[in-house]
């Protein structure tokens, strides 16, 4: 059987509040506008320009295009400011856009050319005479590793980065075999591999350079 509800009393009607005057329309609360949020410029063309250039000048060395040694101390002012800490500045950038492989790859190719100028000018000079060349080499190694997954990464990006990162591995791997095994052709396809490296990276930062300045798209990157 139907259950039964209580149900109260009906309240008593409220008397009319006195009408006062209406309010104007435009009293309604306004909104204050939002201020534009600052852009973040675009720090992978400066970190790839940083990387290439430093890299360039050093490969000329590696590669026994520049013979006189003595002169390859104009890499390590580069390696320190621009390579190092241009690229470290590009990669802290990347880190507030949110860019993980981007703040990876710039943090540290900018720590390796800033602790590779300390290397050859505070370490070095230190080691035994002969057995310099064995700690160049596993440090180049350690490089490679590191590089050699970040390739593995790059797979899914577009062309001109997987070569450069896919030729970066392979000339810190032949730097490397150089030093470890002391035979100078290594050492110099790996300065091959560094000037092709550096050609590639210049073009990906001219690319988004052109990208910025001209608004749309002006060389592939595949």
């Amino acid at each position: 059987m139907p259950s039964s509800t209580l149900t109260p009393a009906a309240p008593a009607p409220a008397a009319p509040a006195p009408a006062g005057p209406a309010a104007p329309q435009d009293a309604a609360p306004q909104t204050a506008p939002q201020a534009p949020a600052a852009r973040v410029a675009d720090p992978g063309p400066l970190g790839l320009a940083a990387f290439a250039l430093t890299t360039f000048v050093l490969s000329l060395f590696n590669s026994g295009l520049i013979a006189d040694t003595a002169l390859s101390a104009v890499v390590l002012p580069l390696a320190l400011f621009y390579g190092g800490l241009a690229q470290f500045v590009a990669g802290a950038m990347e880190f507030r856009r949110g860019n993980t492989f981007a703040t990876t790859a710039f943090v540290s190719y900018g720590a390796f050319w800033m602790s590779f100028a300390g290397y050859v000018k505070f370490v070095v000079p230190t080691l035994p005479a002969g057995q310099a060349h064995i700690a160049t080499g596993w440090f180049l190694i350690a490089w490679f590793v590191f590089t050699a997954y970040m390739a593995v990464a790059a797979l899914k990006l577009d062309l001109a980065h997987r070569l450069l990162f896919t030729v970066l591995a392979l000339t810190f791997l032949f730097l490397a075999l150089g030093d470890l095994t002391r035979v100078t052709a290594l050492g110099h396809v790996g300065g091959y591999l560094g000037l092709l490296c550096a050609g590639i990276a210049w073009y990906v930062s001219f690319a988004g350079v052109a990208e910025e300045t001209w608004g749309r798209k002006v060389l592939p990157l595949g």
